[in-house]
């Protein structure tokens, strides 16, 4: 028997590729890979899941709130550079603050999906 082990890839369904792309790009710069298919965004990563953006497959204005009870978590060396950069530029969802995990900031994208930022040293 095989067990899933490790995850992969994660996407977002997101209401306006443009616009969730300059985010992702523009604020978090996250780069994109030289080759993605035509509806999506896939950016490159250095360990763990493939992470993209992507036109929805299905209507998202029926959700009530995108990603309730999901967490994405991603690496950055230095929470308060991030901030002091870009606090004019993002929506804070909740501000630095220390975890049993290390300091994070949660802020949210254009589409309101929480995106939590974990401050580590290979961030």
């Amino acid at each position: 028997m095989s067990n899933p082990t490790q995850l992969s890839f994660v996407s977002l369904q997101v209401s306006d590729l443009d616009v969730s792309g300059k985010f992702y790009t523009g604020i978090l710069n996250f780069k994109p890979v030289l080759k993605s298919p035509p509806d999506a965004i896939v950016f490159e990563q250095k360990n763990g899941a493939a992470f993209a953006i992507r036109k929805p497959m299905i209507e998202l204005s029926k959700a009530n709130l995108l990603g309730w009870g999901v967490a994405l978590w991603f690496a950055i060396g230095d929470l308060d550079t991030f901030l002091e950069t870009n606090r004019e530029k993002i929506s804070i969802v909740k501000d630095i603050h220390p975890t049993p995990f290390g300091r994070i900031l949660v802020i949210s994208d254009p589409d309101g999906y929480s995106i939590t930022l974990q401050e580590t040293k290979e961030g």
